[in-house]
């Protein structure tokens, strides 16, 4: 089957269920607190499990740039197969976990394990995936994203039918499971071991992480790529983490109704973008080498209005309208990161690219997140929404001047 011509459909139906259970098992947590506070007391404070919390967040912040580079000299089915593999099982010890300095060490632990497959996995399905689909490709897998973190919000609901422990230990079940079928099914590019022999000892150019770090960042169109993916970043995890307040406060609702209301509105939307952007961007290529470019700044485009009604709004009309269209030009802006970067970045160097524009975005919306809980405490959150449409605006002046791809597949 590797050698058929749909083996590249598959490898993204693959990946697919790995990008689900990546979100899937670092979001449901996020909805247990009250579950697992009744046996670890520790986690009735709300700063206990904010460290939690943060505390993957750097890690795997961190470590994006690390993975990358792994990612770029090794073959990246096994680094998948493994990444997938200790985050299930730190998952199914989740469940065994009767500490808070447990708890905190697995999700510490989560956090290096789930940085090593994004990079990995967005370059695989890269390479095996031309100018015709990779933007579509990339875009389903996203949708595996969007459609774990929807499932891992159910993790309170599960809980609380069963237990907390039970939760978790399905769950991580469920990822050791699948990684088995990943080691039979899942298979690296051919090609791909004409670098693994050039970055090995025996070949005849040596891996140098300083020379492949060197031309990233003499590369004036990476420096750009950087600003344009870590701008729309703000807002993106600015949705993820404050759009239920958001909802709440601008709607004059309950919290149990903002909460579900925002986040069917932002999956089912993005579902839309990554679908339309990327069918819209590997047409657009055949045509113009800045169909992708341009593709990406409409989908940055249709943030900026949103944002604004998101800030100002408070009709049901206004803000759910504003949602949906937040989510349709983020999707079709995240179908199109990886297939940019392909037309500016080796092959060789790609995974560790992403690695630092993973890194970059992480930290933007660490920042972004303290900075909007000071700003809601003052009650200023729609405003700082609707200031984050001028960065966005900014990033995109910078993309559509700057970007000049030559080529579709940098080789």
């Amino acid at each position: 089957m590797k050698n058929s011509k749909i083996y590249p459909w598959v490898v993204v139906g693959l990946l697919w269920g790995v990008a689900l259970l990546n979100y899937m098992d670092r979001q449901m947590l996020s909805t247990m607190r009250d579950a697992m506070a009744v046996d670890i007391t520790e986690l009735q404070s709300a700063a206990n499990f904010g460290r939690l919390m943060g505390v993957f967040l750097w890690i795997y912040g961190c470590m994006s740039p690390i993975a990358g580079m792994v990612g770029d000299r090794m073959n990246r089915k096994w680094l998948i197969v493994g990444s997938l593999f200790v985050w299930s099982a730190v998952t199914y010890l989740m469940g065994i976990a009767d500490t808070y300095n447990e708890v905190f060490f697995l999700r510490a632990l989560m956090g290096i394990s789930e940085a090593l497959y994004i990079p990995a996995g967005l370059s695989l399905i890269a390479d095996y995936h031309s100018d015709k689909s990779r933007s579509l490709a990339i875009g389903i897998h996203m949708t595996g994203l969007y459609t774990g973190q929807a499932i891992g919000g159910f993790g309170a609901t599960v809980a609380a039918a069963f237990s907390w422990h039970t939760t978790f230990h399905w769950f991580g079940i469920a990822g050791i499971a699948y990684a088995v079928i990943l080691m039979l099914f899942l298979h690296e590019k051919k090609d791909r071991t004409q670098i693994e022999q050039i970055n090995s000892p025996s070949g005849k150019e040596k891996g140098n992480l300083l020379k492949g770090l060197s031309l990233l960042f003499s590369n004036i169109a990476f420096w750009v790529i950087l600003l344009y993916f870590a701008a729309p970043s703000l807002p993106g995890w600015a949705t993820k983490n404050w759009l239920p307040t958001l909802f709440a406060e601008n709607l004059n609702i309950p919290m149990s109704q903002a909460g579900p209301m925002s986040t069917i509105t932002i999956a089912f939307s993005s579902f839309i973008g990554v679908i339309v952007g990327g069918t819209l961007s590997d047409k657009w290529v055949q045509r113009n080498i800045k169909g992708r470019v341009y593709t990406g700044a409409i989908g940055l485009g249709l943030t900026i209005p949103s944002l604004l009604l998101l800030g100002f709004g408070h009709s049901f009309v206004a803000v759910v309208g504003a949602g949906l269209l937040f989510g349709v030009g983020y999707g079709i802006f995240d179908a199109n990161n990886m297939p940019i970067l392909c037309q500016f970045v080796s092959s060789k160097h790609r995974a560790t690219a992403y690695g630092i524009m993973n890194m970059t975005g992480v930290f933007a919306g660490a920042a972004i997140t303290e900075v909007l809980g000071k700003w809601t405490d003052g009650g200023k959150l729609g405003l700082g929404f609707a200031m984050l449409a001028v960065i966005v605006l900014i990033a995109l002046i910078v993309q559509l001047t700057f970007l000049r791809p030559k080529t579709d597949n940098m080789e």
